[in-house]
């Protein structure tokens, strides 16, 4: 064992003070409520970043006293009460689909008709698409007196995921963006219907508005801090997450779809060079269409956690883990990033895409994207310094999380500002 582990394994973690976090103040007489609804065919049976930020953000908005309705394809039909508050209420309505192809957890979003009535008994002023495609169809498909609002969130971004690195493998990257720049400009037909969109990401705003789209707003999503804190590390999920490599191992997690995009080769590929050199554990917390092929490939030391339902477990095992890491350069926010940073715990993530937008300061590491040996280098450097400084600044990186509070604030006074612009 080097001397390097030795300090890792006897350092002590530091302690976690929660910052005081004000709630925002709701004043009835000056805001009023909304009844706003979101319809989306990213909503996966199993569960996943959309889903979780749509399950957030609908329980908050009902308690503010506002009436939010997510509609999205699934299995089965449902209508079932999220959250009711004495003035607000949020409400999922699934409508039975087929099955994707890819990934059998999502289902095809399609019955239009029911769709319309669903949202015109709503009679919503905000009507939302969270997929661009057929949830956007399905809005057009509404007519325009069927909210006073409509506006989107740019979710996914399938030139960036799908075909530019496509292109990119024959033609090079530069050349690749130039050959894929007229599709982009498909994406400002598909957005212009939209009184607004919303883009989380930084790098997804940019591309956005360089493609011409008209009203982009920047809204990074928010996490819940109530739950993703540092003060959910536990010694004992830590010591049952590191299994048999026992305390002085590295317990690296990942959390995430497995899914060909998320490029999870990449992490596989860097513990095994890690575990050349130190001993050293990898947690991944997800399913999807690739598990059993990363399975097949994983090296010693990984362990597949499956889907973590439990919010709190989830958090616990963030917060209990040295550092978590992260292949894709596709991300358009990065939820499971989010949440590993209000939990306290160091990053190390890709250079590129809005992974690298969540890396902060010295509690992170970046990496030249889809690079297995630059990806363990960072992994090297993060822990060349003590692991209580880097604890310590990755607490200080918490206490300045975004909360979904946050989120829900901006976005809703985006809307009345809008509304504003139309009623005027």
């Amino acid at each position: 064992m080097t001397s390097t582990i030795v300090q890792f394994a006897t350092d002590p973690i530091p302690t976690w003070t929660e910052p005081r976090r004000t709630r925002p103040v709701r004043v009835r007489g000056e805001t009023g409520s909304l009844s706003i609804v979101d319809i989306t065919e990213f909503y996966s049976d199993r569960g996943g970043g959309i889903r979780s930020h749509l399950t957030a953000r609908s329980e908050l908005l009902a308690g503010q006293g506002h009436r939010h309705t997510v509609i999205a394809s699934g299995p089965r039909d449902e209508d079932t009460s999220v959250r009711s508050s004495d003035t607000g209420r949020s409400r999922l309505v699934r409508l039975a689909g087929p099955t994707m192809p890819y990934d059998h957890t999502y289902f095809l979003l399609h019955r239009m008709g029911t769709i319309r009535e669903r949202v015109r008994s709503e009679e919503p002023d905000v009507l939302e698409a969270h997929s661009p495609y057929l949830a956007a169809a399905a809005i057009a498909y509404c007519g325009r007196s069927a909210a006073r609002l409509r506006t989107a969130f740019w979710h996914s971004d399938h030139i960036g995921t799908y075909v530019e690195p496509a292109l990119s493998r024959h033609m090079g990257e530069r050349a690749a963006r130039a050959a894929a720049a007229p599709l982009r400009q498909g994406i400002r037909a598909l957005l212009a219907p939209f009184d607004a969109t919303f883009a989380a990401g930084r790098e997804q705003v940019a591309r956005l508005r360089a493609a011409g789209v008209p009203h982009v707003i920047h809204a990074p999503f928010g996490v819940d801090t109530h739950v993703f804190r540092p003060s959910a590390f536990s010694a004992d999920a830590r010591r049952r997450l590191l299994g048999g490599a026992g305390e002085g191992a590295l317990l690296l997690v990942g959390s995430g779809r497995f899914a060909a995009e998320k490029r999870w080769d990449v992490v596989l590929d860097a513990l095994e060079r890690i575990r050349a050199r130190r001993k050293a554990m990898l947690v991944l917390f997800g399913d999807g269409p690739e598990r059993a092929a990363l399975e097949r490939r994983a090296p010693p030391g990984v362990v597949f956690a499956g889907f973590e339902r439990d919010r709190a477990r989830l958090a616990t095992a963030l917060a209990s883990a040295d550092a978590l890491v992260h292949a894709s350069p596709t991300e358009t926010f990065g939820l499971g990033i989010a949440e590993a940073v209000a939990c306290g715990t160091p990053i190390v993530v890709p250079d590129a895409g809005a992974a690298a937008e969540r890396a902060d300061g010295a509690c992170a590491e970046t990496y030249r994207s889809l690079d297995a040996e630059s990806c363990a280098a960072a992994i090297d450097r993060l822990f060349r310094q003590p692991v209580a400084a880097v604890r310590a600044t990755a607490y200080a990186a918490a206490a300045r999380a975004r909360t979904v509070e946050q989120h829900c604030r901006d976005v809703t006074a985006a809307y009345r500002e809008l509304l504003r612009e139309l009623r005027r």
